[in-house]
């Protein structure tokens, strides 16, 4: 069993049975059965299906988000804001879509296959495994999920065992929604479930969570050149100039630093800031976050830490950042540390890049600012990390903006608010360098959990065509038919009389 507890409170709150190993090999053959019937269904006869659980989350709205809360120990807020509303404008994004994305599509064919005609089809893969982790445990499972069931996969969801009420909420809303048996299949339990679906060959892998998990499942699913999506960590930047609206920019700054407890893969975890404006920017930011309140109840802004272990990576950081020079602006030092998965909102200046606060991963509360002199210096600082997830420039200058996003290493960045590209199902989500391989959202990140399948027709009303044997004779006239094709200036003239010379020989 997985005994729940709630991290806010330290109550335990229920108990899941965990998904015996034996059974890797019965959900994998059940959901390849179930691949022969679901696979065959229009995009819009499944969509119908996803609508029905559209309506059942919105009628469930309140209680799901219960769940969520208690489970992760975020607030009610950001539960229905972060996890619930992006799940529901994913299916909107699928159902109204997804036809017309995964539909048959015409090519442009060369010339030089004349009379034929191209196409692309997309094919189902089969059975997709979604291992997805616990900081957004609804939304980072859901998303992808609708993306393979729409696009006509099966799926085996493992769901986070630190967030598992969530992953049985998750099921228990599939069954309810009337999926066909073995469509969607939930497998409960710990890093033991995880490995051992993950050795049972399915036909697709999406990954959320650490570079360290991710680069293990890689190295699994490249011994049976199994696909894979990986989505993983971040260390994303913040880049104020003086002419940025600084009160706007401030409160930016605590939401995207502190939201879900800073338990985001693209939270800000590093802020730079113009010189010009660095002390009155940083005391509108710490006014921003001394207003803010931490708590489990629903006025609350800040929830707790959700997975333990989190909490000594973040003293770590902080420890090894307070010991080479930094200075705490808002916060305590770890050892007055109260007890509980509530960690106080901390801001650090006198930092560098050297200091574990700026390189490592930090998916807590703890925020570093560093002063920039230029752009050029804040663009080198900001792709100075091993990450590449997401990244953020503020500045009235629209050109300026444009220019720096630009030259970021990163797979996205928003200009003048923060995160917030990952709400547009419009756009692809992934990351650069160790931040991730792949994407998801948007129209490749439904195709993804396809084949692409390329057709070529022909009518097949003549005798023979042009490059088929025998060669006798064809090479001088093929030589002189690609230069009159491909020179610079064509000479159509020459070309069609070498073609129909060519014809001849067959």
């Amino acid at each position: 069993m997985l005994t729940v507890i709630a991290p806010a409170t330290g109550k335990q709150i229920g108990d899941i049975p965990e998904t015996p190993i034996s059974q890797v090999d019965i959900f994998y053959q059940k959901g390849k059965n179930a691949f022969l019937q679901w696979s065959k269904l229009t995009v819009l006869e499944r969509a119908e299906y996803l609508l029905k659980l559209k309506t059942i989350i919105v009628e469930q709205m309140e209680e799901i988000v219960k769940i969520i809360s208690e489970d992760t120990g975020k607030v009610v807020t950001e539960a229905l804001i972060a996890d619930i509303m992006p799940t529901l404008d994913g299916i909107d994004h699928i159902t109204r879509h997804g036809e017309k994305i995964l539909k048959r599509k015409r090519v442009k064919t060369p010339l030089l296959l004349i009379g034929k005609k191209s196409f692309i089809e997309y094919m189902p893969r089969g059975v997709v495994l979604i291992i997805s982790p616990w900081n957004y445990p609804m939304q980072l499972a859901m998303v992808p999920m609708l993306s393979a069931l729409g696009s006509g996969n099966t799926v085996i969801l493992k769901p986070s065992e630190v967030t598992p009420l969530v992953g049985k909420c998750i099921e228990d809303l599939f069954i309810k929604a009337g999926f066909p048996d073995g469509v969607v299949q939930v497998a409960h339990g710990g890093k033991e479930v995880g490995a051992a679906f993950t050795n049972g060959k399915p036909d697709y892998i999406f990954f959320t969570g650490s570079v360290r998990t991710g680069k293990i499942i890689q190295q699994v699913a490249a011994k049976d050149l199994i696909p894979t999506t990986l989505e993983l960590g971040g260390k994303d930047p913040m880049i104020v100039f003086a002419d940025a609206h600084l009160e706007r920019a401030a409160k930016g700054a605590a939401w995207a630093a502190f939201t879900n407890s800073g338990q985001v893969c693209m939270s800000v975890e590093r802020l730079y800031v113009e010189k010009t404006i660095y002390p009155q920017f940083l005391s509108l930011l710490k006014k921003e976050i001394m207003d803010l309140k931490q708590g489990n109840d629903q006025d609350a802004d800040v929830g707790s830490m959700t997975f333990p272990a989190q909490l000594q990576i973040v003293k770590d950081q902080l420890e090894d950042a307070l010991s080479n020079g930094a200075q705490l602006e808002i916060g305590l030092p770890p050892e007055k540390w109260a007890n509980g998965m509530f960690l106080p909102l901390t801001v650090v200046t006198n930092v560098n890049h050297q200091m574990k606060i700026i390189q490592e991963e930090s998916f807590g509360p703890l925020l570093p600012v560093i002063a920039l002199d230029n752009e050029e210096e804040v663009i080198s600082l900001a792709n100075d990390t091993v990450y590449g997830l997401n990244a953020s420039v503020w500045t009235r200058d629209k050109e300026k903006a444009r220019r720096v996003a630009s030259k970021l290493v990163s797979g996205a960045v928003v200009i003048n608010d923060a995160i917030i590209s990952i709400a547009n199902h419009g756009l692809p989500f992934g990351g650069a360098k160790q931040s991730g391989i792949g994407r998801y959202h948007g129209e490749a990140g439904i195709r993804i959990f396809c084949h692409e399948k390329s057709i070529v027709e022909d009518n097949g009303q003549k005798k023979s065509e042009i490059h088929w044997y025998p060669y006798r004779d064809k090479f001088p006239l093929f030589l002189q038919l690609f230069k009159s094709y491909f020179q610079t200036n064509r000479d159509w003239v020459r070309f069609v009389q070498y073609y129909l010379r060519i014809l001849k020989k067959n």
